[in-house]
């Protein structure tokens, strides 16, 4: 078990968990199935796959000090990402609504790129072109 992608985890879900509870009726305007079928598995599996170490999948760190560069940027890039979210709280925009979608693919996918965990890269992608396509068009 990866216990620093947990703690990532926690804090990239918390400001999602509160949008959730105060737009309960938000709803989609884009409705593509395959769209949202890659984004939910590229999200499921990102998110389980920053947790949980699968030894046969990764290679390691590609550098000396990948571990430290690794918990450095995904920890600016959850801050950041928690920022964007208060700022969205305040007034909603396309540009923040983006940089929402955005974030969080970089963190799926540095962290595969720089863990050498190539199924991560692989989720990370999927996840990052359904949920940009699906936010662009919730947000135009």
């Amino acid at each position: 078990m990866n216990n620093y992608g947990v703690i990532i985890m926690v804090i990239v879900m918390i400001p999602n968990i509160i949008f959730a509870i105060k737009e309960k009726n938000f709803e989609n305007k884009y409705h593509n199935k395959v769209v949202e079928i890659i984004e939910q598995i590229g999200r499921f599996g990102s998110m389980g796959l920053m947790i949980f170490n699968i030894p046969l999948l990764e290679f390691g760190y590609w550098f000396n000090n990948g571990k430290i560069v690794y918990m450095a940027l995904t920890g600016i890039l959850a801050v950041l990402y928690c920022f964007i979210w208060f700022l969205y709280f305040r007034k909603s925009t396309m540009e923040k609504a983006m940089a929402l979608a955005i974030i969080p693919t970089i963190i799926f996918l540095f962290s595969g790129i720089v863990q050498g965990n190539v199924l991560l890269i692989i989720t990370a992608i999927l996840f990052g072109t359904g949920h940009i396509i699906i936010t662009y068009s919730n947000n135009r």
